[in-house]
């Protein structure tokens, strides 16, 4: 009964946008999932998100009468099968807009060869800084991470958390883990008054974080820093309590899987992250869980609690079928580039969006200004200790 209500909560917010009769034409949005590498698991729970949202934007009508449907092209976590993604889906599919990629690195490519196609990519996941600022048609439904880590930062001052002195851990092989271990997690825990003492190095499919460890026990500290993704941070946290290292570990939103604490186990109390999805935090976050979670568990899969990915991807197809009706997108072929260019400019002036994750604008760089909630993970459950608005 519960679930009935809150997916009622959903529904009526989802018509209340966009009423109207299904019929007609569909309006075909591309989609980027990555099939194989490291990120597959979330790819696979991205589609799941996002056909909710066509789901639920269809039954109330659509848009102007047209349904909504998705066409996918698998770029296997691959830049260059990405870039061939896009050819395909801007030219043969003729799609009003794509949504992904995931990664930065498949970003990197596709930004570029997306806006020469004068078609809009958005990516759930991507937060390298910069990547979409160059670029007419990129935008990320994510905050660059130097944002999202400072209101950790931010936080912990805030309730009086030890954080005078701190150590970085970082992975190596991978451009954001890089990039937050070389500079966000330094630069932002040195602003904020932190000691950093020492970094230590790690490649992501590494399994032995004892040598690393024994660096960090050696020169404790309040704070660890960890650039990775979740797989890899999981590891050096029961590694670190093994040791005795009794240090909070901090991280950006790369680690920010909502399996995190039941991975982590007791060797994961106190870690605390950013996150732009917090499923407690309303009815209509709450409805989004259930849905999102009877899908999977009907797709097989084992990850059954919505990541903050999952809610940017339902928001990136609510943010382009908004911007389809203040366009007045028709989908008639003939108008193609003029209607794939009308709703990038709506999305330009967006501002306030009542998403799902919460007021959403974008900013002139093309990330998307939004609430971020600390998360403090304390026997495997996350807890909320802080809550910031965007800020333009």
């Amino acid at each position: 009964m519960q679930t009935r209500s809150m997916a009622a909560v959903v529904a009526a917010a989802v018509a209340a946008l966009w009423a109207g009769s299904a019929s007609g034409q569909d309006l075909a949005l591309g989609y980027l999932p990555s099939g194989a590498g490291p990120f597959a698991t979330f790819s696979k729970t991205n589609e799941i998100a996002a056909q909710i949202a066509v789901d639920e934007i269809n039954a109330a009508g659509g848009i102007s009468g047209k349904r909504l449907r998705i066409v996918g092209f698998d770029t296997a976590g691959k830049p260059d099968q990405a870039v061939v993604g896009v050819r395909k889906l801007a030219d043969d599919d003729k799609v009003l807009a794509i949504i992904g990629p995931f990664s930065s690195s498949e970003c990197r490519v596709v930004f570029p060869a997306a806006d020469r196609a004068g078609v809009v990519s958005m990516s759930m996941a991507s937060s390298a800084p910069k990547l979409a600022e160059p670029f007419q048609y990129a935008f990320r439904n994510t905050s660059d991470e130097g944002y999202m880590f400072e209101r950790v930062m931010r936080a912990l001052k805030q309730k009086n958390l030890a954080i005078a002195t701190g150590a970085i851990a970082y992975a190596t092989d991978d451009v954001i883990s890089k990039v937050m271990g070389e500079n966000v997690l330094p630069g932002i825990m040195k602003k904020t008054g932190t000691d950093v003492k020492l970094s230590v190095t790690f490649q992501s499919q590494a399994f032995d974080f004892s040598a690393q460890v024994s660096q960090l026990v050696a020169q404790p500290t309040d704070l660890i820093g960890v650039g990775s993704g979740p797989e890899p941070a999981i590891r050096l946290a029961q590694e670190l309590r093994r040791q005795g290292h009794k240090g909070r570990l901090v991280a950006g939103s790369t680690i920010a899987d909502p399996e995190l604490g039941r991975q982590m186990g007791k060797a994961g109390d106190g870690t605390t992250i950013p996150t732009t999805f917090y499923a407690d935090l309303n009815d209509r976050t709450k409805a989004f869980q259930a849905e999102f979670a009877k899908r999977a568990k009907a797709a097989g899969l084992d990850r059954t609690n919505a990541a903050q990915f999952d809610a940017a991807a339902y928001d990136i197809v609510l943010f382009y079928a908004n911007a389809m009706k203040q366009a007045q997108i028709t989908g008639d072929p003939s108008k193609l580039a003029a209607e794939r260019t009308a709703i990038k400019d709506e999305l330009r002036k967006m501002k306030d969006f009542p998403a799902l994750e919460g007021a959403i604008s974008f900013g002139s760089n093309g990330d998307a200004l939004k609430p971020v909630y600390i998360i403090q993970f304390q026997d495997e459950k996350p807890n909320l200790i802080g809550q910031f608005a965007p800020e333009r």
